[in-house]
């Protein structure tokens, strides 16, 4: 699942990105606001070299086998941040970032009921769980070294599947999920992935429409692998306004 709440100037989920679900009184999955200014730049350090699918946006990124867990920091709208790779000692911490960010939902009345939450929250931390121990986690750490965000890269049909993209309510609107979701990117094409799929919300103007913006566009169930339409009937099952669930792409450069 996957959203993302509001930012300034751009919309972009911040919640939760990949998989999207609302939690009881909050909403998981979705994916960070966007940068007024433009898309952010990562540089490299290290063993570091240009990611096709990341040079659009003058992204530069490391090796992610080769140095695990280092990511320079940057200043975004002059708080500094930071982007690393989780581990699976960061779950806790994940889900924490999540809940909160998932309050976003229930403001926009998407409440989950207990039932479906226990459900949801058992397999999302089963698939984050995964994605950790896979080092396809990158966690958002702010100027006073606290974990902010995170978004979670997993694998449906055999291509890369954005499972979460969350930011806490209050380090939102600063351009840390467009951060995060351009190093999701990064990590997909890492993977060696040809797209980056998620699925998110129709409805609100943080998710579709936001990753519209950063070049992903719909695609029909009868368009999607089986696993991919197991996860939107999953989804459509559990979640609020099952209707609105839709699955997303963005095509990624090919690494040459």
């Amino acid at each position: 699942m996957h959203e993302s709440p509001p930012q300034r100037a751009a919309a972009c989920p911040t919640a939760s990105c990949g998989s999207t679900r609302p939690t009881r009184g909050a909403t998981t999955s979705k994916s960070p606001a966007a940068h007024s200014a433009g898309q952010p730049t990562i540089r490299g350090v290290g063993n570091a070299r240009i990611t096709p699918a990341c040079h659009e946006v003058g992204f530069v990124t490391v090796s992610w086998r080769m140095n695990p867990g280092v990511l320079p920091r940057e200043r975004l709208d002059g708080a500094g941040v930071e982007i690393r790779i989780g581990s699976p000692a960061d779950i806790d911490t994940i889900a924490a970032i999540d809940l909160d960010a998932s309050m976003l939902f229930e403001r926009a009345g998407l409440h989950l009921e207990s039932s479906n939450e226990r459900e949801l929250s058992l397999a999302e931390r089963t698939r984050w769980l995964k994605c950790l121990a896979a080092g396809t986690v990158v966690v958002a750490r702010d100027s006073s070294a606290e974990d902010v965000g995170f978004a979670a890269v997993g694998m449906r049909d055999r291509e890369p599947y954005l499972d979460q993209l969350s930011v806490r309510v209050r380090s939102m609107r600063q351009g840390i999920g467009t951060r995060l979701l351009y190093a999701a990117i990064a990590v997909a094409t890492e993977e060696g992935g040809t797209a980056l799929w998620l699925t998110t919300y129709n409805h609100l103007s943080w998710n579709r429409p936001y990753y519209e913006r950063h070049g992903f566009v719909l695609v029909s169930p009868e368009g999607c692998g089986e696993e991919l339409r197991s996860e939107l009937s999953f989804e459509r099952r559990l979640l609020p306004r099952p209707e609105e669930r839709v699955v997303m792409r963005k095509d990624l450069a090919v690494r040459s």
